[in-house]
């Protein structure tokens, strides 16, 4: 039997985690033995083994800090992997036929210990979860030109340059094989490291947890409105920029005389300034068990994001048959078919995702949602995938 170690910062926190674990859970279901090996564990499961502190986060963050010019919007845009944890003592690494890189950043693996996990002589492939695995420190490039990172607007200093040159010297010498979570990032990734093996494989939402359920049931049990038109956006920190909450509120304004009232789920919720008029029920950080009754509660899911790769929360919100609006960026359009199972907005267009709201609240599109994401993000469909590369 293949034995498979994924290798993820967190087991619950993030998209990259969640979809990390969610394949460990999917591939053991399916005849492999797979393990997740985490930094921040978070549930007493006997597949996921912690390793290491949080020591090397604080000491990537003080040496990042004089070079974003102490500007703390920075900090934690940019990872230089200087420190981090050693894994390829365990037990867990040296009995892994195949070690499955995830999200490993803010001080899980150091570049250091990424050269001792390619040269390992095992079979290594690596999520792309964001662009970090290509480009120097940044997470997603968006509108940088600057070729091999050598002016990088984040850092002041060549250290970007240094590390985009050395992870792609690892890559040519030891070759791990790439997948991307999204056509999208897989087409860049091919574009930034043409020489190297790439995949396209979407990540898997749990059918389980994630499936229709009744409207107004699901309403009663959050003493939601039964007679109102309910739009759901969350994030884990609904006031990061780069998740777009500004152009929902230009948006909401323009759907104020609608009667379109808000559900809003994440970290600050309550700090959102909603139009004048427009009222919103605030549910803060909630579990993953909570999501599916509010998807199901919610007419359609907004989510006006500037950067992303395969959102989970789109293919979630499907998956309970909730169409979704979204921005033309990174890998929203393939998952949202325009004005099929949603709609696809102009890129940082406020009025046409206010358009989008009116299409999606108009038409009864949630069958044919449940459906793209049934085909999409299935956990055997995906896994198998997975396993057929494993065994490549």
């Amino acid at each position: 039997m293949t034995k498979v170690l994924l290798v993820s910062t967190s087991e619950r926190t993030g998209g990259g985690a969640i979809a990390a674990r969610r394949l460990m859970e999917a591939l053991n279901a399916n005849g492999v033995k797979a393990k997740l090996m985490v930094r921040d564990k978070q549930s007493d499961a006997v597949t996921v083994v912690k390793v290491g502190n949080k020591l090397p986060k604080l000491l990537e963050r003080l040496a990042i800090l004089p070079l974003c010019g102490f500007r703390r919007s920075r900090l934690w845009q940019a990872d230089i992997a200087n420190v981090g944890i050693s894994i390829t003592h365990t037990k867990e690494f040296q009995e892994a036929d195949v070690i499955h890189l995830h999200w490993i950043c803010q001080g899980m693996l150091s570049l250091d210990e990424m050269g001792k996990i390619l040269s390992s002589g095992k079979r290594i492939v690596w999520t792309l979860h964001d662009e970090w695995p290509y480009l120097g420190v940044c997470h997603y490039r968006g509108e940088c030109t600057s070729q091999e990172c050598r002016k990088c607007p984040i850092l002041c200093s060549s250290l970007p340059y240094y590390i985009y040159k050395r992870k792609h010297s690892m890559y040519q010498r030891w070759h791990p094989t790439f997948v991307g979570c999204s056509q999208w990032i897989a087409g860049e990734a091919r574009r930034a490291m043409p020489s190297q093996h790439i995949l396209h494989i979407n990540n898997c939402i749990p059918s389980a947890l994630f499936h229709p359920t009744d409207m107004q049931e699901a309403r009663r049990a959050l003493s939601l409105p039964q007679d109102k038109r309910l739009l759901l956006f969350c994030s884990q920190k609904v006031t990061d920029e780069r998740k777009g909450i500004t152009y929902l509120i230009e948006a909401l304004k323009k759907l104020k005389q609608e009667d379109v009232r808000l559900i809003i789920v994440g970290k600050d919720s309550e700090q959102i300034p909603l139009p004048e008029g427009v009222k919103a029920y605030h549910f803060g950080s909630v579990s993953e068990e909570m999501m599916p009754k509010l998807y199901s509660a919610a007419d359609a899911f907004v989510t006006p994001s500037l950067q992303d790769n395969l959102p989970n929360t789109i293919a979630e919100a499907m998956s309970c048959g909730t169409p979704c609006i979204g921005f033309n960026v990174g890998g929203i359009p393939e998952m949202i078919d325009h004005l099929t199972d949603g709609y696809v907005a102009r890129y940082r267009d406020a009025a046409d995702l206010a358009e989008g709201i009116r299409f999606v609240l108009g038409h009864d599109l949630r069958h044919a949602a449940r459906h793209k994401a049934a085909e999409a993000y299935s956990e055997t469909r995906v896994a198998q995938e997975y396993i057929k590369l494993y065994q490549a």
